[in-house]
């Protein structure tokens, strides 16, 4: 008799790139006879990993997901000719440090996905989302199985997350009477492993009789691509504000991610903890290039690393140790 897992889905943050993620879960969900939400007891994301985790509870198939990035990443991400335009008329409100985007197309964008869906009638119990509270400065943890969270929208819940700073203004929402200030979870866990992890054990401890054991879960956390392009000695001493500006928000996301994949993998057995994660070429690692070449290139890499790559043969085993809890 096969024994029965905790089974966690974790997605990290990063733009656009989130599009080789939902390839990855693509590919995973061809490998089994039942949707995806049909395999994981939490979901959780952070930035476009929220929308990937509310996608998956959501009952929508990896395929869905994946032409969501393909079809409508330019209007999340719009061509240079349309953000200076933009950028001109916030001139006044926001002045000349306003948002590379305005965010008005995300909201759209989440808004025509998720309709009016509520946080709590997401399928996988709980779903996680990660965002960061500015007025407080604090962590936000979305979780759809608390009373206060459950009503929320989803899509106001995945634009709280996915409003990253210098790229999005921050999302204010309505939580217990006031207006809080939200913005991407990737400042504290852009790679939401470890946050999942601390809820199942949270989760387990609390249940009656039926509880697992960290040595019962079974972990999937699926990245966004690992940054490559280095920051020169020159660079890194002479940059201020300015210059570090872009940079900065990569360095911490990045910083996190693998902060986050180390704690996970030293909790987690081996054989237990699968991390998909492939290096990216300078070229296309930009959280928001939404070009047609862009997209072409994170498809052939994302597609040659789990069809033919290192992540081959680790999804295969994640197929069918999923099947057999």
């Amino acid at each position: 008799m096969a024994r029965k897992r905790y089974r966690i889905l974790s997605l990290d943050g990063g733009g656009i790139r989130g599009l080789m993620t939902a390839i990855w879960l693509q590919r995973l969900e061809a490998q089994l006879p039942k949707p995806l939400h049909s395999y994981f007891d939490l979901v959780a994301g952070t930035s476009t990993g929220s929308i990937l985790a509310c996608g998956v509870s959501r009952g929508f198939s990896a395929q869905k997901i994946v032409e969501l990035y393909t079809e409508r990443g330019k209007e999340v991400f719009p061509s240079m000719g349309w953000r200076l335009l933009s950028r001109a008329g916030r001139l006044f409100s926001d002045g000349t440090s306003a948002p590379k985007y305005d965010g008005k197309g995300l909201e759209k964008v989440l808004k025509d996905i998720f309709k009016t869906s509520l946080f709590g009638s997401l399928k996988i119990k709980p779903t996680i989302v990660t965002s960061y509270d500015t007025f407080s400065r604090n962590p936000m943890v979305f979780k759809s199985s608390r009373e206060t969270h459950k009503k929320l929208r989803v899509w106001e819940v995945c634009k709280a997350s996915a409003s990253a700073p210098t790229y999005f203004p921050a999302h204010t929402l309505g939580l217990g009477g006031a207006e809080v200030p939200l913005i991407d979870g990737g400042v504290f866990a852009n790679n939401p492993t470890a946050c999942a992890i601390a809820e199942g054990v949270r989760i387990n401890k609390t249940s009656v009789g039926k509880g697992y054991d960290l040595s019962d879960f079974l972990v999937a956390s699926l990245g966004t691509g690992e940054t490559t392009r280095p920051i020169t000695a020159e660079n890194a001493k002479a940059w201020g504000a300015l210059e570090w500006a872009i940079p900065i928000v990569d360095v911490l996301f990045d910083g996190s991610a693998d902060a986050m994949n180390y704690v996970a993998s030293q909790l987690i057995e081996p054989d237990s903890y699968f991390r998909f994660q492939v290096p990216l070429d300078d070229a296309y690692d930009d959280m928001d290039n939404a070009d047609r070449t862009n997209i072409n290139a994170l498809t052939q890499i994302a597609v040659s690393y789990i069809d033919s790559g290192p992540g081959k043969k680790q999804l295969e085993t994640l197929a069918e140790r999923l099947q057999e809890s």
